[in-house]
């Protein structure tokens, strides 16, 4: 008879809220046998307010793989685990991923409870789109893959989500700026506690009156996407004029200003039409 493994249960905690927690989350950190917590310290606070007296142990980015051979030898014995994170759903910028792999990979049933994430509020009361959006969490430390990133993101026209540390944001907004220009943006600070703000504004704006914002609690910052830029007739034959000006011939400045603007080819040629060059288009 095959033995019965146990289950890995991924559970969302509050984001700020101790209100926040679902009466099942409660429930399953009751019954499992061991609790994973990337901080026991701040866990115990949550665990004690809900009477939950399971065992903990720390895992967190620092120590995620040398505990999972000890969560591997509980769950390949038919008992459950639980990770939960500081705040909102581990595995969403938060340590998970490395135990969940080293689950699946052993035929263990990962389960994942629906619950608090910081993003999804935040999007949700920004104002802007939320019908499709790209979250990129927190950005690289090093400066070379940070932008490489956000080159990457420039061109995405759904908003843009971040995670950002209160001390760092000044320094976030300024990459933003370097990468994006100028955009519409939405900072979210204290989400579901007593001081929940929201700074509806724009990248200039931010940079312009650097104490606007209060430093304090995690930021969840939305970003607008890449709006298409319109282009009149008159600037559109400008540009084409400036290529034929490089000595381009008439189908090689079509080409750049359809790379540049993304306009339709048939406007474009028909404007190439009216400028008088020897070349051929």
């Amino acid at each position: 008879m095959k033995k019965k493994y146990g289950k890995l249960i991924i559970v969302p905690t509050p984001i700020g809220n101790l209100a926040d927690m679902t009466f099942r989350a409660v429930e399953v950190l009751k019954n499992v046998v061991l609790i994973g917590a990337e901080d026991t310290r701040t866990s115990s606070k949550l665990l004690k307010h809900y009477q939950i007296n399971t065992p903990m142990i720390s895992y967190h980015k620092f120590n995620e793989r040398s505990r999972v051979e000890k969560f591997l030898t509980k769950l390949k014995n038919g008992e459950d685990i639980a990770i939960i994170s500081d705040a909102g759903t581990p595995g969403i910028s938060d340590p998970a991923s490395i135990i969940i792999k080293a689950a699946i990979e052993n035929n263990i049933k990962v389960e994942s409870l629906p619950g608090a994430t910081a993003f999804t509020p935040a999007l949700v009361s920004s104002g802007l789109d939320s019908e499709r959006f790209y979250f990129a969490g927190f950005l690289p430390e090093k400066k070379s893959e940070k932008d490489s990133l956000l080159k990457e993101l420039i061109n995405i026209k759904d908003p843009l989500i971040f995670y950002e540390a209160p001390h760092r944001l000044h320094k976030f907004i300024s990459s933003l700026k370097e990468a994006f220009g100028n955009r519409k943006i939405v900072i979210a600070r204290e989400l579901s506690k007593l001081y929940e703000t929201y700074y509806r504004t724009s990248i200039d704006e931010v940079l312009a009156n650097s104490d606007m914002i209060t430093l304090k609690g995690e930021f969840v910052i939305i970003v607008e996407g890449a709006q298409e830029k319109e282009y009149s007739d008159a600037e559109l034959t400008e540009m084409l004029q400036t290529e034929i000006d490089k000595d381009k011939s008439k189908k090689d400045a079509i080409k750049k200003v359809m790379e540049i603007t993304r306009k339709s080819r048939n406007r474009i040629y028909d404007l190439a039409l009216g400028l008088k060059i020897s070349k051929n288009i």
